[in-house]
């Protein structure tokens, strides 16, 4: 378990106690990235006597599977009777021999939701259109257009499925057109939900990550402390020729062709958004859907004369990969190079945990001792108070103005989940922290790191009194308070904040929903000394 996944489950825990899908009670902020994942959670949530970490690391592992097992079908059916009664999982074997796929499949994110869409919609295209359909038609694009609930990137994917799927049951533009509302219909009616909710066009996550820059150098670092390690070009050049070599021997009509190029098309999109956005922090984690994808029409190959060389290469790597196949840093909490901004995050929480299998937020001792520190302090609190820890001193607290009890820490899915669920849990890099995510970013830090708002900005937004009484307290400077309400209370700032911490009513819908594009593009200096000009 991901301290990541930890963070979908505090918004699974405030849905199932009717707080609505937030991460802090009282403020609208989507700290989850897949919106369908969180909805099955919810739905699988209920069972009592199964803890959600339990539910999600389970749950993400039975769809791993399932996506393995209709990627498996797809593969055999597209292929066609054959005298050869040997198949080889090929693709499943690249997938497999992936530690990262392995790793994110029970991290409790939506890698298994993803497997499990990316599989079953190309399943579907496959019995389409090998004329042996599953479902009406109109039950396939509502599928296909899941993508962007799956991941906001997934909508790559999306349009190649649709694209292939008005290909191969084209029968005229009306026809079509219904089933592009079909397939539209469910993330339409989200997003008027998400901007008016909300009051942005994306997740809030998309924010933190600037997913609109292009930071190709970071990209094809990325790529390339994926793809190296593993020698990946090894299985995906044989899967090619084995392919190749299938299809050299059969007639190849316009349905096979289209079944092949919209998963290879999808890849290819897939992976050059992942290296156009900078990659991730998390090794490999980014780069998985478009593995999967470029695997999907040999996820199953028959072995035959001419395919055997190919398939034993697949299956020698596959040992070779899954048994020694290591990124230099694999089992290290941090890489070797201080300059490195990717890490092996299962042994970063394997080190936070002190267990070598940490599935549930008390299994992690880094979590469990801050949090017992943090309830210690609710208890000698006499009002609710603003907790900021400072290194000399621990926790300090301010009176709060909103009448809500705040801690900050980096980690927030582990604390999230530990601490009460009207206690507020912000972080510095802007996930759940709505001040964060919209200062520019400090070049050079990891993606997704890459926002800072300390806890200054915790006490001068939402600490009562005066910057001179709260800079008393000896961790902040006057000025540098006074710098940073004066950017709090620039027009386009405050409105910001309205627009997720102001009571929902149908007037602050209306008025998230029409200026969401708008506010999702607002930034202020990270320097509120330089953010409080209000420009």
């Amino acid at each position: 378990m991901s301290d990541d996944g930890l963070i979908v489950l505090r918004t699974v825990r405030q849905i199932l106690a009717g707080n609505g899908p937030v991460f802090n009670v009282g403020e609208r902020v989507e700290a989850n990235t897949s919106t369908l994942w969180t909805v099955v959670l919810v739905l699988v949530g209920w069972i009592p006597g199964v803890s959600l970490e339990w539910i999600a690391v389970l749950v993400g592992l039975v769809f791993s599977a399932g996506g393995l097992a209709l990627a498996l079908d797809g593969a055999r059916r597209l292929a066609g009777p054959s005298s050869s009664a040997f198949v080889l999982p090929a693709g499943a074997l690249v997938v497999l021999a992936l530690p990262p796929f392995r790793d994110f499949a029970t991290s409790g994110l939506e890698t298994g939701l993803i497997s499990l869409w990316l599989g079953g919609t190309w399943w579907l295209l496959v019995r389409r259109g090998t004329g042996r359909p599953f479902g009406p038609l109109w039950s396939t694009a509502v599928v296909v257009g899941l993508g962007p609930l799956v991941r906001p990137d997934l909508a790559l994917f999306s349009v190649a499925a649709m694209a292939g799927l008005l290909v191969l049951t084209w029968r005229g533009w009306r026809p079509a057109l219904v089933l592009l509302a079909a397939a539209a219909v469910l993330p339409v009616l989200y997003q008027v939900f998400r901007m008016g909710y909300y009051g942005l066009i994306t997740p809030n996550t998309a924010l933190v990550k600037e997913a609109s820059e292009a930071l190709w150098d970071s990209g094809w670092a990325y790529f390339g402390d994926f793809t190296g390690p593993y020698l990946l070009w090894i299985p995906v050049a044989a899967c090619l020729l084995a392919g190749l070599a299938l299809v050299a021997r059969k007639s190849v009509d316009r349905r096979v062709v289209v079944l092949v190029a919209v998963p290879l098309v999808g890849a290819v999109m897939l992976a050059a958004y992942v290296v156009r956005v900078g990659g991730d922090f998390m090794h490999g984690r980014m780069l998985l859907p478009a593995t999967f994808c470029l695997v999907l029409p040999v996820m199953a190959i028959r072995v035959t004369r001419l395919t055997f060389v190919p398939v034993v290469v697949v299956a020698v790597w596959a040992v070779v990969a899954g048994g020694w196949l290591r990124t230099p840093y694999a089992g290290l909490e941090e890489p070797i190079d201080e300059s490195e901004v990717i890490a092996d995050e299962r042994a970063a929480y394997v080190e936070a945990s002190g267990t070598g299998y940490p599935i549930l937020a008390r299994d992690f001792r880094l979590f469990v001792e801050t949090t017992d520190d943090a309830r210690k302090q609710l208890a000698v609190q006499q009002a609710p108070s603003i907790h900021v820890y400072a290194e000399a001193t621990g926790w300090v607290a301010y009176p709060s103005a909103n009448g809500r009890a705040l801690f900050t820490y980096f980690n927030i899915g582990g604390p999230g989940m530990l601490l009460p669920l009207d206690v507020w849990v912000h972080d510095p890099i802007g996930l759940a922290n709505p001040v964060a995510a919209h200062s520019t970013t400090i070049p050079g830090r990891r993606i997704g790191h890459s926002k800072f708002a300390g806890g200054n900005w915790e006490v001068a937004g939402l600490a009562e009194g005066t910057t001179e009484d709260l800079a008393a307290r000896g961790q902040y400077k006057q000025d540098n308070l006074d710098a940073i309400r004066n950017t709090l209370a620039c027009p386009h700032t405050k409105e910001m904040l309205d627009s997720v911490r102001a009571p929902l009513t149908f007037g602050r819908f209306w008025d998230n929903l029409i200026h969401s594009v708008g506010r999702s593009g607002l930034r202020y200096d990270r320097d509120p000394e330089n953010a409080q000009t209000c420009r």
